[in-house]
């Protein structure tokens, strides 16, 4: 058996080709590329060719009978701690699996349904447990960028099958990090959602509290995507969110990021420091401003979750399995196990204490911030310096992460350069429910770049997608709240999100107001209408924008006649809330400039 040659430091990662295959050519391309980087230990469970091309066809048929799947084209992988029906589920111990699973839990068959073929079940650090990818009897994981150092984990696997540009996308779980450091250690995008936003039924649990079910993807664009299609509440899984009525669905144009103190960041060495920084440079280039705050609350909270009671958890979840299973442990996995149940309850009720503390005081430091730009993980470590020290390396490894589900937060993490030693990845972390913030943060660090996926993301592009939440309420606007204009501040504020630019139908007059900072828009007629008085209607421009309930109701409060909310219609034929009112008599005709915005240039 052949080994991969390193790929230069300096080399591009590996994308999926555009325009989109079919299911079928997709698959097969997957199966070339298996063979071609012969990398076996990302696999425990690899399907035979034959059943993802069957699986193809049925998605082929269904696409052909006109269902529009969002995901057909792509292909899966799962990490081995997630069930998929017909599959065992081993967690990277040979004894845990007792036969194929009955159930696919619902994160991956929601995938499923929207059209991703599966390859098959990717290794990872045993039962979840370790962020390098090393501590699993199917062999250590490799980058997919450096073949001598590791590919992160828990979720190896499913990291170097996404960065090998095997897979589209590749489920994960990340409880300190399982889903953001293998995105940094094999240039790729990793979205840990909301704690609970994923259901994670059918997921073998570490630490139950704050597992999450994550994915990996090469673009920011395919990330969101996955992330969009699996979350959800489930009625499997108790714990389970959905979104608040009052979230925000963009970053504003002006974010506020938080960074760490220099004194905070004493493990990463000078290079990784300088793409640290080349980071928040650029964030400040499109816009943003930066503030640094202490992070020592933050670094207190993730050392909990390893050196204090709160690793009771891990107990709970596999450690009697270990105990009556010795044979397969990993040896790290194993002291873990081990020094976890001897915690005591008056210990892990102190240490649940002092992280509610720390959480508060954590939570203070962002106020004010839309977000706090980190480094994923400070170091890309060999094999070797891992086998040396796995209990050292592995904890300077979740520095930066493990506090981030201890603290109900969400996080993406996307590449960030290379330094001399591996890849160096950051993350923006956001409060609870405010992923799309987090998007849309990332976005400006990777837009234009081979991690971006798509330009029409670009939030100032004339259409951007859907917020993460897949839902906001559509509310056409077609004056001063149109974008760059004296009230688009109040959207932006209310957490709104730009949609597309659209034209109403030609059946309105624009009128400027008696004050003369805004117009108000009435219905008339379609253009050529016979047989009345008033003018003919005009075809207006305008956009369209996304707000959540929570929102537009407090919108509505600040509607002051003669303004008013009511149905618009399109020229596409839609009808969709929209800002209209009433005339009193004292406004003044503006409909022949052509808009809004062309009324305003024509004033100087």
């Amino acid at each position: 058996m052949t080994t991969t040659a390193p790929r230069p430091l300096t080399s591009e990662p590996t994308t999926v080709a555009s325009p989109t295959p079919t299911p079928t050519e997709r698959v097969r391309a997957a199966y070339r590329r298996i063979a071609g980087v012969d990398r076996p230990e990302v696999w425990i469970t690899l399907r035979p060719e034959a059943e993802a091309l069957a699986d193809a066809a049925l998605v082929e048929a269904r696409t052909a009978r006109g269902e529009q799947l969002a995901l057909a084209g792509t292909v899966l992988a799962v990490k081995d701690n997630v069930d998929v029906e017909g599959l065992p589920t081993t967690a990277a111990h040979p004894a845990f699996a007792t036969g194929p699973a009955t159930r696919t839990a619902t994160a991956v068959q929601r995938l499923l349904d929207a059209g991703t073929v599966l390859l098959g079940k990717t290794n990872l650090d045993q039962l979840a447990t370790g962020l390098t990818g090393s501590r699993t009897p199917y062999g250590p994981v490799r980058s997919a960028i450096d073949p001598e150092r590791v590919s992160g984990g828990s979720s190896a696997g499913s990291g170097a099958a996404v960065g090998l540009g095997i897979v589209d996308l590749a489920v994960a779980t990340d409880t300190a990090g399982s889903g953001r450091v293998p995105a940094a250690f094999n240039e790729v995008v990793g979205i840990k959602a909301t704690v609970g936003l994923v259901p994670k039924d059918g997921v073998v649990p570490a630490c139950d509290s704050w597992d999450c079910v994550t994915v990996l993807a090469p673009t920011l664009e395919l990330a969101t995507l996955g992330t969009r299609l699996m979350a959800g509440p489930s009625a499997l899984d108790p714990m389970s969110r959905t979104w608040p009525a009052d979230v925000r669905l963009a970053a504003p144009a002006a974010p506020r990021v938080a960074v760490p103190r220099t004194e905070d960041l004493t493990l990463l060495g000078p290079e990784a420091l300088a793409l640290l920084t080349r980071a928040r440079t650029r964030l400040e280039e499109r816009g943003a401003t930066t503030t640094a705050i202490d992070l020592r609350p933050f670094l207190e909270a993730a050392r909990l979750l390893y050196d204090g009671a709160l690793v009771a958890e891990r107990y709970a979840a596999y450690g009697d399995f270990l105990a009556a299973h010795p044979e397969g442990a990993d040896p790290s996995v194993a002291h873990i196990a081990r020094g976890a149940g001897t915690v005591t309850g008056p210990q892990l009720a102190r240490d649940t204490t002092r992280l509610r503390e720390l959480r508060a005081v954590a939570l203070a430091s962002l106020a004010g911030v839309d977000a706090l730009l980190l480094p994923t993980a400070p170091e890309h470590p060999t094999l070797a310096e891992v086998a040396a020290d796995p209990l050292g390396v592995n904890a300077r490894l979740g520095t930066f992460t493990n506090f981030v589900n201890l603290f109900d937060l969400a996080a993406v993490a996307v590449p960030a350069g290379r330094t001399t030693a591996g890849a160096f990845g950051v993350s923006l972390v956001t409060r609870a429910f405010e992923d799309q913030v987090a998007i849309d943060l990332a976005r400006l660090l990777v837009e234009g770049g081979p991690w971006d996926g798509a330009a029409s993301e670009n939030p100032a592009s004339a259409h951007a997608p859907a917020p993460l939440p897949g839902t906001g309420i559509p509310l056409v606007v077609v004056g001063a709240h149109l974008r760059g204009e004296p009230r688009s501040a109040q959207l932006e504020a209310l957490g709104a999100r730009f949609h597309r630019e659209v034209r109403t139908a030609p059946a309105y007059r624009m009128h400027l107001t008696a004050g003369g900072d805004r117009p108000v828009v009435t219905r008339t007629g379609p253009a050529g209408t016979e047989g009345t008085a008033a003018p003919a209607g005009a075809s207006l421009p305008g956009e369209e924008w996304l707000l959540s309930p929570a929102a537009l109701g407090a919108l509505l409060t600040t509607v002051a006649p003669p303004l008013a909310l009511g149905q618009v219609e399109l020229e596409d034929g839609s009808s969709v809330l929209g800002f209209t009112g009433w005339l009193t008599g004292a406004e003044t005709d503006i409909t022949d400039h052509g808009g809004w915005r062309a009324y305003r240039r024509s004033t100087g």
